[in-house]
């Protein structure tokens, strides 16, 4: 089972938001920059939005790629290893941290979700954990990785794959939920 953090304040006040004044300006003032500056950008001017990326917090090494229509949530939450890429239509519902090893690709319309809720307790308190996803992985189109995954290094996960528990160096995984096919052979 994945390693998950309760956030008190949604579990003691049903309703009430995690976040502060401060980072939900922040966040308004993030999603109306990428808007603005980023999303209609051509793919050649990913160093533009690298650019805008760190200002808001986000941790990029070397030269990672996103594209223009990648939706991130929480910048600051966000680690880019070097060469790694967001595809298309990528969402990274970024709760929680989030690492992307070197040379790793997030294919078009993967989505790597860090929350959840506690759905056993009356006041479904905000749930979050950590998606790592080790080097030169690839995570296949409108794959959904939950809350608290590791990924290992070389590791596939297919098309549409829906990942509930880890995936180990050099493994394919496939389905829902996901299982393992196969080694990695690259």
């Amino acid at each position: 089972m994945p390693e998950l953090t309760i956030h008190k304040k949604t579990a003691i006040d049903l309703g009430s938001s995690p976040w502060t004044l401060k980072e939900k300006l922040l966040l308004l003032i993030w999603a109306m920059t990428w808007k603005l500056l980023c999303s209609w950008t051509p793919k050649p001017l990913f160093l533009w939005r690298l650019f805008w990326f760190r200002v808001f917090g986000g941790v990029a090494h070397g030269k990672p790629f996103i594209h223009q229509s990648a939706k991130v949530t929480i910048p600051w939450k966000l680690t880019l290893h070097d060469k790694s890429c967001l595809g298309d239509r990528v969402v990274i519902y970024s709760l929680d941290q989030i690492e992307i090893g070197e040379a790793t690709i997030v294919a078009q319309e993967a989505y790597l979700c860090t929350g959840t809720h506690d759905l056993t307790h009356p006041h479904r308190p905000l749930l979050t954990g950590k998606i790592r996803i080790g080097k030169r992985a690839f995570v296949g189109a409108r794959a959904f990785v939950m809350p608290g995954i590791t990924i290992g290094d070389h590791a596939v996960v297919g098309a549409c794959t829906v990942v509930t528990k880890d995936v180990d160096r050099d493994s394919v995984v496939v389905g829902n939920p996901a299982k393992f096919l196969k080694k990695n052979e690259m």
